[in-house]
Parts: C-alpha cells; sequence; structure tokens
C-alpha cells in the first residue's frame, strides 16, 4: 500500500545539534515526516565533542541539566541512573551519585545514540529517521525545494534542509603541529616532547587530559593572551533574576557594570558569583541581540576572555588535576602574545612577549597544539556544503564572521538579505544571533523551537508541490 505523501527534511550532520532537531520534530510518534540525517563519520550523535574515549574528558554541565528535551529536564539523569542499574552492566559511571554529577562525554554519546534508536523508520522509504553515511559536499534551493548533493555522487531532494554541522573543521595540521581532536599518540607525541598549547580555555584543558591519561612526561605550557583558565563548577543553585531587571538595550559598558553590582551584592550576602552568571543564562540571547554591531565588535576583543572562563566552567574534579599538574610544574600557564612561530628541523621555536612586559623571549617546543576554540566562518572553509552555500549566494556571513547570518527562527539569510523559507541552521553555526549555542541546555532549545516552526510550517502542506522530487534512496 502506498504511503501517504510525506514532508521532507534533511539535516546536514549528525552530531548532538543534527540528532536533537531530529528527535524534536520525530517526537510525535504519529507524525508523517521523512527526516534524513546525512553524517559522514560512522555514528551519530557524537561529533568531536561525544567522540572522545578518555574516561576523564567529563561534560562541562552537571546532569541535570543534559536532557535533549526542555520539557523534560530529567532524562539523561535517568538514562544514566537506569544504565548504572542494568543487570550484567560493566558500565562503570564515575562520580555519577547525584545530580550534580559530571559525566563523561563517551557515556553521554551513548546516549544520544540510544535517542537515535527508536525514530528509525521501518521502511526505507517510509516516515521516520533514515541515517545516510556520506559526505555532503553541495546544497542548493530549487524553486521547489532543496537538493543535496553527496562525495559519493548520490544526490537527494527534500523540502526543507537544516544544516547542523557545527564547528569548523581545524585547518591541515604541519609537522610540528598536533590536532587537538586527535589523541597525542595519533599526533605523534612522545611522552617526553616539550609541548605548547595555544589557548587556555576548555579545550586546553581536554588536551592536557588527554596528555596525562598517555602518561606524559614531558613539559607543557598553555599560552594566551590574559593566561585565564577556566572557573570549575560548584553545587550552587541560579539566583532567580527577573526579565525585568535586566537592562536590555544598554551598552556593553552598562551591561557589564551591572553584572558586576550583582555579583558583588550577592556574594556580599554570602552568595557565590557562579549562582548570578547561572541566572543570568535564560537571558543571554536576549542580551546579545539587543546588542549594536560595534558593541558586540567590543565584547569580542575586551570582555569574551573573562565572560568565557566564568560562564564555561569545568568539572571540580577537573581542576583537582588541572592544580595537581600545575603544583608539580609540568604545566605552566603563561599570559603572553605569540610574536612568531619558526620551523625547524625537528618542532618549532616560538617567539612571544609576557603580558605587560616589552621582552621577547624564545622557546623550543616539540609539538604545538592549537586551542584556541571556536573559529570563525570563512568563505574558504574547508566544510563543502557550508562553502557552496555561500558560494551560490543562499547564504552570509554575519558582519563580524562569527557565523551565518539567520533570523530568530533559524532561516538563512542569503546575500541579497532575504531570509529562505526552505534553508535553515542551528547550533554553532548560527552564534552570530544566538551567541550561547554550543552547549546542549542551549542547541535542545533552539532545536525544540525550529521543530515546532517546521512541523507547524510543513503540516499546512496537504499535497506535494507539483514537480516536488523525493528523496532517493
Amino acid at each position: 500500500m502506498p504511503h501517504q505523501f510525506q514532508q521532507r527534511v534533511i539535516i546536514i550532520g549528525g552530531g548532538a545539534s543534527g540528532v536533537f532537531l531530529a528527535c524534536h520534530l520525530l517526537r510525535d510518534r504519529a507524525t508523517s515526516l521523512h527526516v534524513t540525517i546525512i553524517e559522514k563519520r560512522p555514528q551519530v550523535g557524537r561529533g568531536i565533542a561525544y567522540a572522545t574515549a578518555n574516561p576523564e574528558h567529563l561534560l562541562n554541565v552537571r546532569a541535570a541539566n543534559m536532557s535533549a528535551f526542555p520539557d523534560d529536564p530529567d532524562h539523561f539523569w535517568r538514562w544514566l541512573a537506569g544504565r548504572r542499574n542494568r543487570p550484567n552492566s560493566n558500565v562503570t559511571v564515575p562520580n555519577c551519585g547525584d545530580p550534580f554529577c559530571f559525566a563523561p562525554r563517551q557515556i553521554y554519546g551513548d546516549y544520544i545514540a540510544e535517542l537515535v534508536d527508536p525514530l528509525l523508520a521501518s521502511d526505507e522509504r517510509g516516515p521516520g529517521l533514515h541515517i545516510i553515511q556520506g559526505e555532503c559536499v553541495s546544497v542548493s534551493e530549487t524553486h521547489s525545494g532543496v537538493a543535496v548533493a553527496l562525495a559519493n555522487g548520490e544526490f537527494h531532494t527534500a523540502d526543507v534542509a537544516v544544516l547542523a554541522t557545527g564547528h569548523e573543521p581545524p585547518a591541515p595540521c604541519r609537522g610540528y603541529q598536533a590536532d587537538p581532536w586527535t589523541s597525542p599518540a595519533e599526533a605523534g607525541i612522545a611522552q617526553d616532547d616539550r609541548v605548547l598549547i595555544i589557548g587556555t580555555g576548555l579545550t586546553m584543558v581536554d588536551y592536557v587530559l588527554a596528555l596525562i591519561l598517555s602518561g606524559h612526561r614531558g613539559p607543557i605550557v598553555a599560552m594566551s593572551r590574559r593566561g585565564l583558565l577556566p572557573r570549575a563548577h560548584r553545587p550552587i543553585e541560579p539566583f532567580p533574576i527577573e526579565e525585568r531587571d535586566v537592562p536590555f538595550g544598554a551598552g556593553l559598558t552598562d551591561l557589564l557594570r551591572w553584572v558586576r553590582i550583582c555579583v558583588r551584592s550577592h556574594t556580599a550576602r554570602g552568595g557565590d558569583w557562579r549562582s548570578v552568571i547561572d541566572g543570568l543564562r535564560p537571558f543571554n540571547q536576549q542580551i546579545w541581540q539587543g546588542l549594536s554591531i560595534d558593541n558586540r565588535r567590543r565584547f569580542q576583543s575586551h570582555a569574551r576572555a573573562w565572560w568565557d572562563v566564568h560562564r564555561h566552567r569545568m568539572a571540580p574534579e577537573v581542576e583537582i588535576r588541572l592544580n595537581a599538574m600545575m603544583a608539580s610544574g609540568q604545566l605552566r600557564v603563561v599570559a603572553a602574545k605569540l610574536l612568531a612561530v619558526e620551523a625547524g628541523l625537528s618542532g618549532a621555536s616560538v617567539n612571544y612577549r609576557r603580558r605587560g612586559e616589552s621582552t621577547v623571549e624564545v622557546l623550543h617546543f616539540d609539538k604545538i597544539v592549537e586551542c584556541r576554540g571556536v573559529a570563525p566562518v570563512s568563505p574558504n572553509t574547508g566544510n563543502p556544503a557550508l562553502r557552496t552555500v555561500l558560494e551560490k549566494g543562499h547564504a552570509r556571513l554575519d558582519p563580524l564572521c562569527i557565523g551565518l547570518d539567520v533570523t530568530p527562527d533559524c532561516s538563512l539569510i542569503d546575500r541579497r538579505g532575504i531570509a529562505s523559507q526552505r534553508l535553515y541552521a542551528v547550533g554553532p553555526l548560527t552564534r552570530a544571533e544566538f551567541w550561547e549555542i554550543v552547549a546542549v541546555p542551549d542547541i535542545r532549545t533552539q532545536c525544540a523551537r525550529l521543530a515546532a516552526h517546521l512541523t507547524d510550517r510543513l503540516s499546512t502542506s496537504a499535497e506535494p508541490q507539483p514537480g516536488l522530487s523525493q528523496t532517493n534512496g
């Protein structure tokens, strides 16, 4: 018996953002939506963040706030508790005796994978979730829908396509460089090598942990302009901030002054500054969207580093490990400006100037690891799907080149300034509009809203539009 007409959605990218969107689109099991995830990795849901096999790579958000569903905040915590209690399970979940725990990221990848299983379509042409392993190399908007081409020559069409490709891929490494997303062994780092890590944020922390696990004995230097390390989480509750008290639309200087006053007032009463930062979270995107381009640029240049270390914190267990390495002298954190890197026959010499000093110093390192965090989106991006939508004018970069220019409902804005009705984006690609869109609590809310928007819009089309192709395969 032929299937009733199905509206089709293609999601390009099968990391957390892509899977969350699919989960929300297909949460109603009675839906007739045909959803396809295209992912070049063998597994969906892992992406860069959750593909790690290092048990010391912990989530940076407590288990109680890692549910895929904003209206069911305990979903992940219940899954985690159920996993620990499974008969004959050989899986250990360390330090997770309460909802404040920070679970290993690898286990969170397992959680996302299990979200996918019940959504999979039983019929290759029927409704539900379809997964295609392959690399998307082209995305086009047509007169009747969207067209997607894969590297293997396959061609697929649908009503809507959503870019969910996550962070920019790392640049190719030279001989003395190491990819932060590969293990030290894969990167060719010997145990006694002198290692420079450029950047002192959470990516640096992860790589130091990877070096520890590999048995690294050599010295490690982490360098950034300010030498700021991420603060650690504490078991606190968000301070209740009323929306009417937030100075939306104020300039950056006034906003930062207001935040400092809130923190001083709260800590004077015995509170923790973290409570204020967490209490602001529901309003962060609205605050960002109210800033002028000039104020956003100033934030990027002068305040972002300070905000990031207080807002994006590490697990307490990780703080202990890091402090021990610094106390032993194996890890040094240096506040300095990197001036030049000169490749040698073995490794590279690094010229740098310490913060507040005029003297140029030189150190030699066997390996250098670039860990400066999120890279800006470039028209020459190594992501072919993203590159083609920019080249064809289906999308444009925001004025600061932070990410793609999108509307509040995640529609791509083309080079003429017109919002698409068929091309969308979610996750880190949309940080120009949403800024705080790299952590699960923010991404899941964005995906839930976009799923509701798409479901609403696609359900108004009861019959196929003339000439609309169907997804092949």
